[in-house]
């Protein structure tokens, strides 16, 4: 191909060759540059991934024109500091580039020189290597055992949700309250909050300080649910709490369905679900009812046989702490079917851990039932740091329980062939009115020393007078002489046991 002198004038195209940078990928070819290009040939250190090392690889070709960028990328090389890469141009003639061999000038790939290490230092690295592995093995392995307790703590807090949940016909809530937890600590709470919201309200049962009792239905059986009043909040948080406690489950102790809290921004609803009893309370009973002597006898048994297990502490795992009710009145007795005895409302309960010697005292403003309290509360002087003063507490309005019982207890009049007894009637009835305050009960139980009279007749028989000795030595003035619930529970179990047993003792 002839040779093309280069006009001064006006610039031309050039003919370069080209190889590795080729329009088209052509291989040894040609190619034209724009008016004002350069031809170029270009070496550069390229990484051979099959051999694992760094090869050089030259190329050819044209280069745009200097005001495209031509003459920087030809003056790059000329960096001193720039290697594994250079590129030489020439535009005299076509083919100028063919010859051209630009130097080829690798990275730098000496390694930096290595400081002198001492054996003191390599033992000490070696050292402090082996203290952050010990110490990494170790937080790996306390960690695994937290996870592993909470999990297994989780898993006895809250039973697994029973399978029959899943389906559209569930148990019937004894059976569930069964198969929930062999602990005694009630329904899982996924349960709880899944029959909460099932409930269909009927009819208001009864009505107190702290709430309502309302007649329910839960699939055709019937609850007792409790609703409690805003401003009775404790109330509600500390008996979901008792009755939450491991080994609580009693037949004498009301039983436990389930708790929730309902709101929609504007009100909140706090629910308490137990079993239902239609008989209703004991003070309601014994205003409408009258009693044999082994009603009575079975009475009073049920009432001290759930004191004793709330009273007891049952050491193990799980254990179960002792608690004290410190409301025990008529009103907070049910009475079962079976003619036993279910003892209710633990708002004011406190709870007893003798391992960690730790009392729990409900935070809440209640503070009793003033015509049910002992002297020693009466008069200020119970001591709150020893639990066993609650129990003895407790006793006493256990004896003013018994009492009310005992009224109604009919007895056959000698020589006829028709029985009596007494009209129903609270404790203390003829000596402080229907709302006594603290100050009319301190000066009738503290400082006049008076007790419920104990009527004549009730020694005739057998029953009445072990009750009504029970009931005197319940109310003691001097705390530490009172009977025990489980005292009283053995004393009465051994009067004709006969009577005990052959009234049924299943819960229904």
């Amino acid at each position: 191909m002839p040779l093309k002198k280069k006009s001064i004038e006006s610039a031309r195209s050039l003919t370069c060759y080209c190889d590795g940078s080729c329009p088209g990928n052509v291989s040894n070819g040609t190619c034209e540059t724009r008016p004002g290009g350069s031809c170029f040939s270009a070496v550069e250190e390229i990484y051979d991934e099959s051999t694992g090392t760094y090869e050089e690889e030259r190329t050819f070709g044209c280069m745009p024109p200097e005001e495209n960028g031509g003459l920087l990328m030809c003056k790059v090389a000329a960096v001193p500091h720039i290697h594994g890469k250079n590129i030489v141009c020439c535009d005299k003639e076509d083919f100028c580039n063919r010859d051209l061999r630009p130097a080829y000038t690798p990275k730098m790939t000496t390694p930096a020189p290595e400081l002198p290490v001492s054996s003191e230092s390599m033992h000490t690295l070696a050292l402090l290597a082996s203290i952050v592995v010990c110490l990494s093995v170790f937080i790996v392995i306390v960690f695994i055992l937290c996870l592993t307790y909470k999990r297994r703590e989780k898993l006895r807090k809250q039973p697994r949700l029973i399978s029959s949940m899943c389906n559209s016909q569930l148990s019937p809530l004894s059976q569930l309250v069964e198969q929930s937890s062999g602990s005694g600590s009630g329904l899982p709470l996924l349960v709880q909050r899944t029959i909460a919201k099932q409930i269909q309200m009927m009819r208001l049962v009864g009505k107190g300080r702290y709430g309502e009792v309302w007649l329910a239905k839960w699939r055709d059986e019937h609850v007792a649910v409790k609703t409690f009043f805003t401003t009775e909040e404790a109330s509600w948080f500390r008996e979901t709490e008792i009755y939450q406690t491991v080994l609580m489950r009693h037949e004498n102790i009301l039983g436990f369905i389930a708790a929730d809290i309902k709101g929609n921004g504007s009100w909140t609803q706090m629910l308490l679900i137990t079993d239902y009893h239609e008989v209703g309370s004991l003070h309601d009973y014994l205003s409408m009812s009258v009693i044999n002597p082994q009603k009575l006898q079975l009475l009073a048994y049920s009432l001290a046989s759930g004191l004793a297990h709330l009273h007891d502490e049952i050491f193990g795992t799980p254990g179960k702490p002792a608690i004290a009710h410190r409301d025990i009145k008529s009103k907070n007795i049910l009475v079962k079917r079976n003619g036993q005895c279910a003892i209710a409302d633990f708002g004011l309960a406190v709870k007893y851990n003798s391992e960690l010697d730790e009392i729990h005292i409900a935070q809440n403003t209640r503070v009793g039932t003033r015509r049910y309290m002992a002297p020693e509360v009466l008069a200020q002087v119970l001591n709150p740091q020893q639990f066993e003063e609650f129990k003895r507490a407790d006793m006493y309005s256990v004896g003013l329980v018994l009492w009310e019982m005992a009224r109604r207890c009919y007895t056959p009049i000698s020589g006829t062939k028709t029985t009596t007894c007494e009209d129903y009637a609270l404790p203390y009835h003829d000596v402080v009115p229907s709302d006594p305050t603290f100050e009319d009960m301190h000066a009738v139980v503290c400082v006049k020393n008076f007790r419920p009279p104990i009527p004549s007749r009730w020694q005739e028989d057998d029953v009445l007078a072990t009750v009504s000795k029970i009931m005197q030595e319940c109310w003691h003035p001097n705390p530490t002489v009172r009977l025990t619930a489980l005292r009283v529970k053995k004393t009465l179990g051994r009067l004709e046991p006969e009577c005990l047993i052959d009234v049924p003792m299943k819960i229904v």
